[in-house]
């Protein structure tokens, strides 16, 4: 599948989808694992934040859960030929929110590989159509295609960030 062109996605959206640098399916089907290989090697760091006011392991993988999951519903709603702008979400508070802090390590960890499974029979079931459906969220228009992009980046993204800000190994 051919990477989103500029003008099919906002500009945020290029911070992630510049990051995918092979088949999308791969790289989705690869974080089931590797995502939760870091985790749990990391598991004695999973209250550890680099900074007063970041957030730990647990509630950075906390929203990579939640976020995957705003986006496989948008992903649903367009491809869907929903009509209805969807809302925006603030990470910080759904993190705030969420209380990710209380829960076990592991649990969150199968958490992800159960929602990543799930939504991975959603995203290969898009034809080039379904896929090339716009909609509007967080008030710009978007196509199914380029949030899916966004979805495996978006994690390529805080892997990255674990590795430099937290040293994970």
């Amino acid at each position: 599948m051919n990477r989103p062109q500029p003008n099919e996605y906002p500009t945020w959206g290029e911070t992630y989808i510049s990051k995918v640098d092979r088949d999308i399916f791969e790289i989705l089907n690869d974080q089931i694992q590797s995502l939760p290989a870091l985790f749990r090697a990391n598991a004695d760091k999973a209250d550890y934040a680099y900074a007063e006011g970041k957030w730990t392991l647990k509630e950075m993988l906390g929203h990579i859960i939640d976020t995957e999951r705003v986006f496989a519903f948008r992903i649903t709603c367009f491809a869907r030929k929903e009509q209805q702008p969807l809302p925006g979400f603030e990470e910080d508070e759904y993190v705030t929110n969420a209380r990710f802090a209380e829960r076990d390590l592991e649990d969150l960890i199968e958490e992800f590989i159960a929602l990543r499974k799930a939504n991975l029979y959603l995203f290969k079931s898009l034809n080039e159509e379904e896929l090339n459906r716009k909609g509007i969220a967080s008030g710009r228009e978007i196509n199914v295609k380029s949030i899916l992009f966004i979805v495996g980046g978006h994690i390529i993204h805080h892997v990255y960030i674990l590795k430099e800000r937290y040293h994970v190994v």
